[in-house]
């Protein structure tokens, strides 16, 4: 009798793998420069280098615009880069405002509210996905939009150094950020309430 043929058992597929190509595309290797030099900038205000400071945070803001873009025009998003690019945006932002609060270049106010605001932000999208156990696409509107180029032209401006020479501007330009940017965070707290009242939560089901 001839020897019954074995066949190979099938490995169990554990979960899909991703390519490190796939991860350390070009937009996410752009993100992960703007947060490596966030330390770099921080290290440059503390030594008062404050034109090499804005000469680093404006590349920084170049490559936030760049791999926003490289992602759409040749498709290559990533569920990883989608976490990376907000996180990167807020963690340059909060540190510039916080070192440059530091050195009396914003009110203490200013920054109670951009901080509250991106609290609000962070717990309200944990909130919603936890209750609604669904992954929450984030798209900013457009008060978002502006309250994050009034608050880059807030440090784009004190470095430059330039509140003792625009005092009205200047004045302006911070209450009108606090204002776009307290404005945006409650049209985001609604539109998370929106989402909550059109689902159920699962654990109410």
């Amino acid at each position: 009798m001839a020897p019954a043929s074995i066949k190979p058992v099938p490995r169990p597929s554990i979960g899909r793998t991703i390519s490190l190509g796939h991860l350390f595309n070009t937009p996410n290797i752009l993100t992960l420069c703007r947060i490596l030099s966030i330390p770099i900038f921080l290290a440059l205000l503390s030594k008062n280098r404050h034109r090499d400071a804005l000469y680093l945070f404006c590349f920084a803001a170049l490559t936030d615009a760049l791999d926003g873009t490289v992602a759409r025009w040749f498709d290559l998003k990533t569920e990883i880069g989608a976490f990376l690019d907000p996180f990167a945006d807020k963690l340059l932002l909060l540190s510039a405002f916080v070192a440059l609060t530091f050195e009396k270049s914003f009110p203490p106010w200013l920054i109670g509210v951009v901080v509250i605001r991106d609290v609000v932000l962070v717990f309200g999208y944990f909130m919603v996905s936890f209750f609604t156990n669904e992954r929450v696409p984030v798209r900013p509107t457009y008060l978002g939009k502006s309250a994050t180029f009034l608050q880059l032209s807030c440090i784009i401006a004190a470095l430059l150094q330039v509140g003792a020479a625009w005092t009205f501007e200047w004045d302006l330009l911070l209450y009108l950020t606090a204002g776009v940017t307290a404005l945006a965070g409650m049209h985001y707290a609604y539109r998370g309430l929106v989402i909550l009242s059109t689902r159920e939560p699962d654990m109410f089901a």
